[in-house]
Order: structure tokens, then sequence, then C-alpha cells
């Protein structure tokens, strides 16, 4: 079983009891977005564990499943994912502040460049 073999069990015990995932949210205050993604196993689109762990409690009160099994269940899956390495999340780390500072001085050098532009102060362009 995986996060989305997870998603799908919550959300077939769900619709097995007639709720919506409006329902479920609006019982739990759980963002629906966030409800759609437990369900669809997008683990990426989901904040820490903590709170994924709290959502899945909650969820599983309001659809009439044992909050424990759930998590339990939960925990299996998400035992059975290899977390990534701290290389691996530095380098992600590094790669997103690459990024980010690359599209800053875009933004940057553009600004000052239509700013230069509007107030006249660039010199002639040698081909006109």
């Amino acid at each position: 079983m995986d996060h989305v073999d997870f998603g799908k069990y919550l959300s077939q015990q769900r619709e097995l009891r007639g709720l919506s995932r409006d329902d479920v949210a609006r019982e739990t205050k759980i963002p629906p977005t966030l409800i759609a993604a437990l369900e669809a196993g997008q683990v990426e689109r989901l904040p820490s564990r903590i709170f994924v762990v709290n959502y899945i409690k909650a969820y599983a009160q309001v659809i009439g499943l044992s909050p424990e099994e759930a998590v339990l269940r939960y925990e299996e899956v998400d035992r059975a994912v290899p977390a990534p390495s701290p290389a691996q999340l530095e380098q992600e780390r590094r790669k997103r502040a690459y990024v980010g500072l690359t599209l800053l001085l875009a933004a940057v050098a553009l600004g000052v460049y239509v700013f230069l532009m509007l107030s006249g102060k660039l010199p002639a362009s040698p081909l006109r």
C-alpha cells in the first residue's frame, strides 16, 4: 500500500457513508484542497506530518472510522516510503534558492530597464 492507495481507502470509506469532500471539509475545518490532496495521495501538497496525522484523525472521526486505526494505516504507508536524505534536501533547497535569486535578479533588471526607458534616460540606440 502506498499514499495513493491510502487516499483511495479514505475516499471509498467517505463515499460509502454518503459524504462529500465538502461535508468532511465543513465538519473538520480542513481546507477542501488538502482533503483532495490527502485522498489523491499527493504527499507533496500536504503540510508537515504532524498536521497530516491530525487531519487523518479528524477525517476518520467525521466519516465514522476509528481515528487510531486510520493513523496506523497511514503510518504503515509513511514508513514504507523512504525519507529523502539530508543531502537531497539540501540540494533541493539550494536549487530553489538559485532559481528564486535568478528570478529576482531578472525582475530587478527588467524593472530598472523599464524605469530608465520611461524616464528617457536610456542613451539613443546606435542602430537609429
